[in-house]
């Protein structure tokens, strides 16, 4: 596939949707000054939001070759103090400047909301138990062996019960058709509540407290490198929910991932050409949700592509590697809270555009409606897929937070995300994920929410939470 910038020539004004002809800078239709639609930043992640941390004197960073994509070292950098590279192996801008709000104009071409609305505008499919009730464990199937289990199914604590148990009244039977026998509530569907364990790796996912249904999705996993060194595998992907399937989309993505990049290395690929091979098939996996029969495109015109996000992890004896498309994020949690965490990703967003094109400031963006418009997805009506991804080689022991932005719009922030987060996550990361979550949900559970935690360096196989 060819690669070209998502942010392309703008078609359609993004006032009154009037064609335009190439070169306008105004919209003959209504005048619109089409130089206020920003340009798409240059795919620079950042790791910390409010500024790079200085490198600690008389410390030698190690920097590896560049990565072409045909098995050669990708950059490495340390993780807490020097910017990561992008996947073309450039070196990171300086964070922007903050600049005086000047009057933005509406989304630019090729933005697309993942909400279609106010969160209140989802009802809950029932009373949910959780507002009522004290948290009881949520019935489901265990995964199945292979890379299929590491696709985001829910993997219980315990041993499955033999009969379900209805989680409102905790005695009544559960009928085949999901409702209590006793007090009639409707029981939470298998992904309304996700969580599964694989080695030292964690992750779990929740509807929230106001969608009717997750559209989130996981995958997590362990393998070993061609020469028996651990790595730790995490990819979480998040439902467009203006989009049709969103679920589908996230689940699909997220299988297609992970199953790829625990195929790749053992084979020897390198981690930062699998995860960017690992994104492009999540692509096609999503893509393919879209190639229906004529007949259904029929009976529902309206319909749009199905799509979602994705970012993911991979983890190491030494290296770490971030790849991502959207605005779910990656942060880093060194084990010494002394030391300053960091954000690794930069989200493909209207707020980000906003504040690399010096329009607002990045308080400002993030508080505007607009804020979680989207640029760039997974999806058959997704402009040229650009994957991001960076390399980073760590010099102390950390946990590396993979989540959605139902996690970090109550833990923006590096700071804020490390303040959520106990102290023992890398000895215990499925607690450390069912505290996170659990912040979310305490904070209002807006959006669905997922997050995956991965202790660094690699530990050795067989080391999971206790």
């Amino acid at each position: 596939m060819s690669q070209m910038p998502q942010q392309a020539a703008v078609s359609k004004c993004p006032s009154c949707e009037e064609p335009l002809e190439s070169g306008d800078r105004f919209c003959g239709a209504c005048g619109y000054d089409l130089s206020a639609v920003p340009a798409r930043p240059v795919d620079s992640p950042t790791l910390a939001i409010h500024g790079v941390v200085p490198a600690p004197e008389g410390v030698d960073w190690p920097v590896a070759r560049d990565s072409d994509g045909h098995g050669h070292p990708a950059p490495v950098h340390a993780a807490a103090e020097l910017p990561g590279t992008d996947s073309g192996g450039s070196p990171l801008p300086p964070p922007p400047p903050a600049a005086p709000a000047v009057a933005a104009g509406a989304p630019a071409s090729g933005v697309r909301f993942d909400r279609p609305g106010e969160p209140d505008e989802y009802p809950l499919q029932a009373p949910d138990p959780r507002l009522t009730a004290e948290p009881a464990p949520v019935p489901g199937q265990p995964p199945a062996p292979g890379p299929a289990a590491a696709a985001g199914q829910f993997a219980p604590a315990g041993p499955a019960a033999a009969e379900k148990v209805c989680v409102a009244c905790r005695a009544g039977r559960v009928d085949d058709d999901g409702y209590c026998e006793n007090c009639g509530h409707a029981q939470p569907r298998e992904r309304d509540h996700m969580e599964q364990e694989s080695g030292p790796v964690a992750a779990v996912s929740d509807r929230g407290l106001r969608h009717h249904r997750n559209e989130d999705a996981f995958s997590v996993g362990c393998t070993a490198l061609p020469d028996g060194a651990p790595a730790s595998v995490a990819i979480v992907c998040d439902g467009v929910s203006s989009a049709t399937r969103p679920d589908d989309a996230s689940l699909a993505a997220s299988r297609a991932a992970g199953e790829s990049l625990l195929g790749a290395l053992p084979r020897g690929t390198h981690p930062q050409q699998a995860m960017h091979d690992a994104i492009l098939a999540a692509s096609q996996a999503v893509n393919a949700l879209a190639e229906e029969p004529a007949t259904a495109r029929e009976q529902a015109p309206h319909q749009n592509a199905p799509a979602c996000t994705l970012v993911g992890a991979v983890v190491t004896a030494g290296l770490l590697v971030v790849g991502w498309v959207g605005d779910s994020r990656v942060y880093w949690v060194p084990a010494d809270r002394t030391t300053p965490p960091a954000r690794l990703t930069e989200d493909d967003s209207w707020a980000a555009q906003m504040v690399a094109a010096g329009l607002m400031s990045e308080a400002e963006a993030y508080a505007d409606e607009r804020a979680h418009a989207i640029t760039g997805w997974l999806g058959a009506d997704a402009y040229e897929l650009e994957p991001h991804t960076a390399s980073f080689k760590p010099d102390r022991a950390g946990v590396v937070v993979v989540c959605t932005d139902g996690l970090w719009n109550y833990a923006e922030s590096a700071e804020e995300m490390a303040e959520a987060m106990p102290p023992d996550a890398a000895a215990r990361p499925l607690h450390g994920a069912r505290v996170l979550v659990g912040h979310a949900l305490d904070g209002g559970g807006h959006d669905n929410v997922t997050v995956a935690l991965l202790p660094f360096p690699a530990p050795s196989q067989g080391a999971g939470s206790a």
